[in-house]
């Protein structure tokens, strides 16, 4: 083992949390901790934003005990942000780092997070900088390339199959037409992994809808009505964000916006000049009840249904403590132990995958890959695994089960008046 330079360290959190992130800080942080090399383990407080205010805590001087609580607690322990750094950023970091004889940057997130290392790590190279920047996956959306699956989507897809298996007997108890809005910007993973809570014949959700495919409210109210009047019910998960055939979000389109006028991004993301995006030029869709609503209120106003109601299960499915994933939580801990194994290889800067094995029973392993391979752009849900637009093929219940674990028995009265 070739070792670390000698010098210190900048860990941070960016993006939305999940259940599992702190796993992969703490799995780097005691890793780190082996190398005598290694002086300082800063954390950045709120990611590149702490780094740029020289805000930082000593993570080495953190006992173990406490480590191992903060890597069972959900949410970002350091506190994230959601920032893509210009070049006057970078090298104003630069001088910060300089300041604290930092060699090392490790930046555990999502796509937009390896973005942001992978300008860190160009900009260094461009001013020649010695600074090596390296990125620890993590997203519920399940959407980095490269990766069969990221940490944090377990636990997340396990929050998932929990409360529609709970809303399924709900909706059989007291039939109408329910509809649950799942996070997933342009990856369907998480809308999926609903499949999951179906148990017994005819349970939800009924119908699922994910990004992937274009969505047509006519076509929805259609395929609402005939589950409607063939069961009594319809239980129906939907992406937030589904689009129109033109890339428009629903959500945008129908309801905060009625005239859109068109933007495209640079990976060609359709986008909207009077809505909220953030540094990276993501739109926000989380954080509220409108598409639900719109939904539920079309359905009411063109099938005239009389029970029919919404939920969006919005943020409440990042950091749920009750619905941690066994698996997850152990592979989260293993990317952040990896990365800093890589890094004392001797890698010039990277990110950790983590590749499933083709094997009867499930295993893992993991491979480093530069932060090109999995900066910015999205990983989709393969079309293999949709039907129709309006469903998910039971073949994916073998990719996703084995991150979710076992749920909970369900029994029910077989009986048709129920």
């Amino acid at each position: 083992m070739a070792g670390l330079e000698k010098g210190n360290v900048v860990i941070g959190q960016s993006g939305g949390p999940t259940c599992v992130i702190n796993q992969s800080l703490v799995g780097a942080v005691k890793q780190l901790k082996k190398y005598p090399e290694i002086g300082k383990i800063l954390g950045a407080i709120h990611g590149v934003k702490g780094i740029l205010e020289d805000n930082f805590i000593d993570l080495k001087e953190l006992d173990d005990e406490l480590l191992e609580k903060i890597a069972k607690t959900p949410s970002s322990a350091l506190g994230s942000v959601r920032m893509k750094p210009k070049k006057d950023d970078v090298i104003k970091m630069f001088e910060i780092m300089k300041k604290n004889d930092v060699k090392y940057f490790f930046y555990i997130g999502g796509n937009d997070t390896a973005e942001t290392a992978h300008i860190v790590n160009e900009i260094s190279n461009e001013v020649n900088y010695p600074l090596k920047a390296f990125h620890i996956p993590k997203t519920i959306d399940n959407d980095l390339l490269i990766n069969d699956h990221t940490p944090g989507f377990g636990s997340a897809a396990k929050f998932i199959t929990h409360a529609f298996a709970g809303d399924n007997l709900d909706n059989r108890s007291l039939p109408g037409i329910k509809v649950n809005i799942i996070m997933g910007r342009h990856a369907g993973f998480l809308t999926a992994s609903s499949i999951m809570a179906r148990k017994h014949e005819n349970d939800g959700p009924h119908l699922i809808y994910v990004p992937e495919v274009p969505f047509s409210v006519e076509k929805f109210v259609k395929d609402v009505k005939e589950v409607y009047d063939r069961l009594g019910r319809c239980v129906i998960a939907v992406a937030e964000g589904v689009s129109d055939k033109d890339g428009f979000p629903v959500l945008q389109k129908e309801i905060l916006i009625p005239s859109p006028v068109k933007v495209i991004d640079e990976d060609g993301t359709p986008l909207m000049k009077s809505h909220e995006v953030d540094s990276h030029g993501n739109v926000q869709l989380s954080g509220s009840g409108a598409l639900g609503d719109y939904l539920a209120g079309v359905i009411k106003e063109q099938l005239g249904a009389k029970r029919v109601r919404a939920d969006t299960l919005g943020y409440l499915q990042r950091s749920f403590l009750g619905c941690v994933s066994e698996v997850d939580s152990r592979e989260a801990r293993l990317v952040g132990e990896k990365i800093v194994e890589y890094a004392a290889d001797g890698k010039e800067g990277g990110s950790v995958a983590i590749i499933r094995k083709d094997s009867p029973e499930y295993e893992i392993d993991t491979i480093f890959t530069p932060l090109s391979t999995v900066a910015k752009h999205t990983k989709h849900l393969d079309s293999k695994y949709i039907l129709d637009g309006k469903d998910i093929d039971p073949s994916f219940i073998d990719y996703v089960k084995p991150l979710i674990g076992d749920i909970p028995e369900i029994g029910i009265i077989e009986d048709s008046r129920i």
